[in-house]
């Protein structure tokens, strides 16, 4: 039988997305297309093939260690828990981040078929998607490298595209791979027929992805051997060598290894295309997200709290407050508990400009929200003054913060909904809601949830210095210093 890997690169920014998209908390891990996040979306994509293949359902993620935690939460959400997601102290590109998965699988699974896929993908026909990769999995199997390229429907010159080969077997070997093409070259590649999207979607052996690593990046297939190899189990997580991970190359998977197969006969690798027509976008973009997303009679695209008067082709995301449009086309607004964005939607690509700006100067909203996610759940800082700091917070069932105490500050907390279980130096004790008390500086205290609904609580920050990073860890479930 032949067993898939699914592995889910989830290492991107999503810059273009802003104000939605943050750095520490990026499109993957949001809900942009459909009920479920689009990491969750790529999780559930995969079905087990029958007599075609047979799938190893706790997939092999590859995410950035400072949204591990939303990371693992949201595949247990929808039944695809993983104990084998890989952290990334930093970003090196696709070609070092499918090394770690498959030095992984190959570790911990034999010799499985990886299919490769970035967790910030659309793909609205899942039936065609899981018939492309029946047509792949023989040639896998046979040690070729599958890359599946989407049937161009317009001249797009926001992506790369594959030109295919002659055809074998149901699928078409590569020709070659070129770059994002100006208007009238991507016309030219429509009328000709043979250019295909280059989708980021691959499939390949584990030993074969190793093999071509080691023959065409040997520094690169090196630096991530030595990473992974003085890593560690932590929880669900695998934590690479830091400093070894530092000295690794970036590069991505086409440029590293896909686009010098054609010189690859000597390692008996053939490169192959499996063309995909199942309503894949990369969702880049708000112009792309507008474009597959469902649409009201004038072709508005409205979440949250919206309303639209003599409206046009908009698209409004509204997060916390209403959003009242009158007499506007073709615009992107999105407002975010921090930020609001109104942009025309032709001017998409620019939207990193301002995330740029927001790095310069070291502004927060270019990082993270406002509400921030922690293993135990989230707390949101509603409101802030010199000397003070309000947040709500929301703990999960059975979840327990780390036993803690801070130098500059003292805290009130008032129970809203649910049962805490309080730890305040050497007392420990119940609150229900409606009550408080009161957690002086210094003290060691530990905030529990006991119950089995959510706890949410008010907290009251006062002090000289109010930062995060006043917290000493005594205790901590999750590793945390």
């Amino acid at each position: 039988m032949t067993y898939l890997q699914p592995v889910i690169l989830s290492g991107g920014s999503g810059t273009r997305l802003w104000p939605l998209s943050r750095e520490q908390y990026p499109k993957q891990l949001l809900p942009l297309v459909g009920a479920d996040t689009m990491l969750q979306a790529t999780a559930l994509r995969i079905q087990d093939g029958g007599d075609d293949y047979a799938l190893i359902e706790e997939p092999v993620v590859v995410c950035n260690e400072e949204y591990r935690f939303i990371t693992a939460e949201q595949l247990r959400a929808v039944g695809r828990p993983s104990k084998h997601i890989v952290l990334e102290p930093f970003g090196r590109n696709t070609a070092p981040a499918l090394t770690l998965a498959a030095l992984l699988a190959h570790r911990d699974k034999g010799d499985p078929i990886l299919l490769v896929m970035p967790a910030d993908h659309v793909i609205r026909d899942v039936d065609a998607f899981q018939a492309a990769i029946r047509k792949g999995i023989p040639h896998a199997v046979a040690g070729a490298m599958v890359t599946f390229g989407i049937v161009a429907d317009h001249p797009e010159t926001g992506y790369g595209y594959i030109r295919r080969g002659k055809a074998v077997d149901g699928a078409y070997a590569i020709d070659s791979f070129v770059e994002k093409p100006d208007v009238a070259t991507a016309q030219r590649y429509i009328d000709a027929g043979d250019y295909l999207w280059n989708s980021g979607l691959f499939m390949m052996r584990a030993s074969v992805w190793l093999r071509a690593m080691d023959h065409f990046q040997p520094a690169m297939a090196e630096a991530c051997r030595t990473a992974f190899d003085g890593g560690r189990q932590d929880l669900d997580f695998y934590r690479i060598d830091k400093a070894a991970f530092e000295a690794c190359p970036a590069d991505s998977i086409d440029y590293a290894v896909m686009e010098k197969l054609a010189g690859a006969s000597a390692l008996g690798i053939e490169g192959r295309i499996i063309p995909l027509a199942a309503g894949w976008s990369d969702v880049g973009a708000w112009d792309a997200l507008w474009e597959v997303s469902e649409k009201d009679a004038a072709g508005n695209v409205a979440r949250g709290d919206v309303m639209l008067v003599q409206a046009s082709n908009n698209l409004v995301f509204a997060q916390e407050r209403l959003v009242a449009c009158v007499g506007i086309d073709n615009l992107v607004i999105v407002e975010t508990s921090d930020a609001v964005m109104v942009a025309d939607k032709g001017n998409m690509q620019e939207v990193k400009q301002i995330v740029a700006r927001l790095k310069e100067q070291e502004r927060g909203e270019a990082v993270t929200h406002r509400k921030i996610h922690r293993p135990w759940g989230w707390y949101d800082s509603i409101d802030a003054g010199e000397r003070f700091q309000v947040k709500r917070i929301v703990v999960n069932p059975g979840c327990t913060l780390s036993l803690q105490m801070h130098h500059h500050r003292a805290e009130h907390w008032i129970i809203v909904k649910g049962t805490a279980r309080i730890t305040r130096g050497e007392e420990v004790f119940l609150l229900s809601e409606n009550q408080s008390t009161y957690i002086p500086l210094g003290v060691t205290h530990r905030l529990e949830n006991p119950g089995k609904f959510p706890l949410e609580m008010i907290e009251v920050q006062s002090g000289s210095y109010l930062g995060e990073d006043d917290i000493v860890r005594f205790e901590d479930t999750y590793g945390r210093k």
